[in-house]
């Protein structure tokens, strides 16, 4: 009998390392039948995943969060969201949560938005009712379920992402109603933004002219594809007085590419100092 037990456990142990080892990713919306897919605004925080007992990265890396933050969360349950403090306020909020002595102040500003519950099964709409009841259950504010809603045609759809950027938001997902949960990129969960975004790590500089005598011009970057090119825009007088550091990986947003694959009109958005997964090769 209690091999039994120990090879349930096990069982389970191993769901749960292949949910956490492969966290759903989103591709770019390009079209598909908005009918499909329930739509959600898309928060610009820090991927978290509740493995039933800690709060891990989306590399699996534990998240240090104070202990009355992490409590109410439901024991064996895998919980998928955001750790969000605002708009706007992306570095601070990473500051704080990649901390590993967490500070009491600072958690109090950030919020666990829900949108999945991986270990739960079944569809996506069925896992939307699950973890929106049970996060509704568990009544505390700072940890909220994202809420999930139809659109009947496209036109409807840009509609709510022009809503969402109006308030300083960052775009939308939309994940298939029938979807299971998969690892990895996936068709049945999309991203739409106003603008393309993608990363570059950081490999020199190019000094500043005039005004910017002394200060940063342009950074220097590389593509995973090992591409390089600079980026000139989007830098406050601080960030080009103190610029992001060779090796960095940083985030910035682009409108298309040229024939050569470089992104068109590239500005730089923020440092990427949340444990981004970047794999430089050379050109």
């Amino acid at each position: 009998m209690l091999r039994f037990i120990s090879g349930l456990c096990l069982a389970f142990l191993l769901s749960f390392a292949k949910v956490i080892a492969g966290p759903q990713l989103a591709k770019v919306y390009d079209g598909q039948d908005v009918a499909d897919y329930l739509v959600s605004e898309k928060y610009d925080g820090v991927r978290a995943i509740w493995d039933g007992y800690q709060l891990l990265s989306r590399q699996g890396n534990p998240i240090h969060a104070p202990s009355w933050f992490t409590e109410p969360l439901p024991k064996g349950v895998v919980l998928d969201g955001e750790l969000w403090a605002g708009y706007g306020v992306f570095q601070q909020t990473t500051s704080t949560v990649l901390d590993d002595i967490p500070n009491d102040a600072h958690w109090r500003k950030i919020t666990y938005l829900v949108f999945d519950a991986p270990s739960y099964g079944g569809s996506f709409a069925k896992r939307w009712e699950y973890y929106h009841e049970l996060i509704q259950s568990i009544g505390v504010s700072h940890v909220r379920p994202i809420t999930q809603f139809s659109v009947e045609s496209v036109e409807e759809l840009y509609n709510h992402l022009d809503r969402v950027v109006a308030k300083g938001g960052e775009g939308l997902i939309l994940h298939q109603a029938s979807a299971s949960h998969v690892s990895g990129r996936s068709d049945h969960l999309l991203k739409l933004k106003p603008y393309q975004d993608m990363e570059a790590m950081v490999i020199g500089y190019v000094p500043g002219n005039g005004r910017l005598s002394g200060k940063l011009g342009a950074l220097k970057v590389q593509l995973e594809s090992g591409l390089t090119f600079k980026i000139g825009t989007g830098f406050t007088d601080e960030q080009r007085a103190n610029p992001p550091k060779i090796g960095e990986v940083i985030t910035f947003r682009y409108q298309g590419l040229t024939k050569r694959g470089v992104p068109r009109f590239a500005s730089f958005l923020r440092i990427r100092n949340d444990g981004y997964p970047f794999k430089a090769s050379r050109e």
